[in-house]
């Protein structure tokens, strides 16, 4: 017998009585979501969690008595392993703020939605809101009146695909792909890493314009090292790091023998723009067996053909595993198709990656 999951548990707070009751309609015409609770502020926000159970809140940052940045804590601090989407204005300061509230330990974010909100970018707001919610809440299948748990054990080793023949060669590049709890992942990863760390370092993170730039600045500040948002038609050099500008694809070319940056607005990929796949084809392409790429935390499959292309030339790639994950969705998808030589908790990755960097023609 099969049984009941409960539907995931969500409790909305925003000061506005419009937006609260958009949110929760949203949320409430999906038969697998239910708001349990609907607050103005932080502060009745951690009250209420005291009083219910609670799957995912969904966080408005600017609102009285208690705003989101102030209650975030503690509402993590009531209920350890809880789920937080800060929803967030698409701007510059929008942007830095959370930065802070991921780096506090929200889970990720969404556009807020506004009275000036068209209805193709409501469309869009929704569609982002529920999967959202579906991802984090649905860390692992709930039993009727269990409590949600996270799935802590490693996965277990698929079938290999089988691998081309010949040595790998040392790296000559690191190539990231992340997307739902990135931010933190590779604050972690990168500042994991000596700040001589040689190679050049090209990151995917799934953002929108502000956000990608906001997030350069942050890992600059932690790592020590250069990092900002990719230029179009920049040499790439080594020890810096280069980050795909949100609404922009990012893929390397040769221009005169010299590995460059290139951007473009191309269709989306993956429902994503910037997409893994362009970036991971194109390293793929250039350096060969010197490709290293890393694949983070995050939704959906966007990397898994990218890092096929990266097998079939020879590159390595190693994943995060599913207990140290946001979501295990990108990296289980690459390691379920047997194409990583490893799939590793984040506290482990920085030094797998410099083993692989000093052992030339080492295998994974």
């Amino acid at each position: 017998m099969i049984a009941a999951v409960e539907p995931i548990r969500v409790m909305v707070v925003d000061d506005s009585t419009v937006i609260r009751g958009l949110l929760a309609r949203i949320i409430e015409s999906q038969p697998d979501l239910r708001v349990v609770a609907s607050v103005a502020n932080g502060r009745t926000a951690v009250e209420m969690l005291r009083l219910r159970p609670v799957d995912v809140v969904l966080l408005d940052i600017e609102m009285p008595e208690m705003d989101g940045l102030t209650a975030l804590p503690l509402l993590l601090a009531e209920r350890p392993g809880l789920r937080v989407i800060m929803a967030s204005s698409l701007t510059h300061k929008g942007a830095q703020v959370t930065m802070r509230a991921l780096a506090l330990g929200a889970s990720d974010y969404i556009p807020k939605p506004s009275a000036m909100t068209g209805v193709g970018g409501l469309a869009t707001i929704s569609d982002e809101l529920v999967r959202k919610i579906r991802a984090l809440g649905r860390t692992q299948e709930r039993p009727k009146d269990a409590p949600a748990l996270r799935v802590t054990e490693r996965p277990s080793a698929p079938p290999r695909a089988e691998a081309p023949g010949g040595a790998p060669e040392a790296p000559q590049v690191l190539a990231i792909a992340a997307s739902t709890g990135g931010p933190n992942a590779l604050a972690q990863l990168l500042s994991g890493l000596p700040r001589d760390f040689p190679l050049p370092t090209i990151i995917v993170q799934h953002m929108p314009p502000f956000f990608t730039a906001a997030l350069a600045e942050r890992l600059q500040r932690e790592t020590g090292r250069p990092c900002r948002e990719a230029v179009h038609g920049e040499v790439i050099e080594g020890g810096r790091t280069y980050i795909a500008p949100g609404d922009h694809h990012m893929t390397v070319m040769t221009d005169e023998g010299r590995p460059v940056l290139r951007l473009d607005q191309g269709p989306h990929v993956n429902y994503c723009r910037p997409a893994a796949d362009p970036m991971l084809c194109s390293v793929a392409h250039v350096y060969g067996r010197g490709a290293l790429a890393v694949v983070l935390t995050g939704m959906g499959e966007d990397g898994l053909g990218g890092c096929r292309e990266i097998f079939r030339h020879g590159g390595r790639i190693v994943v995060q595993d599913q207990a140290s994950s946001t979501v295990w969705g990108m990296p289980g998808a690459v390691w379920r198709a047997g194409l990583a030589g490893a799939a590793l908790p984040l506290s482990e990755l920085a030094d797998r990656v410099l083993q692989m960097a000093a052992a030339s023609g080492s295998p994974v």
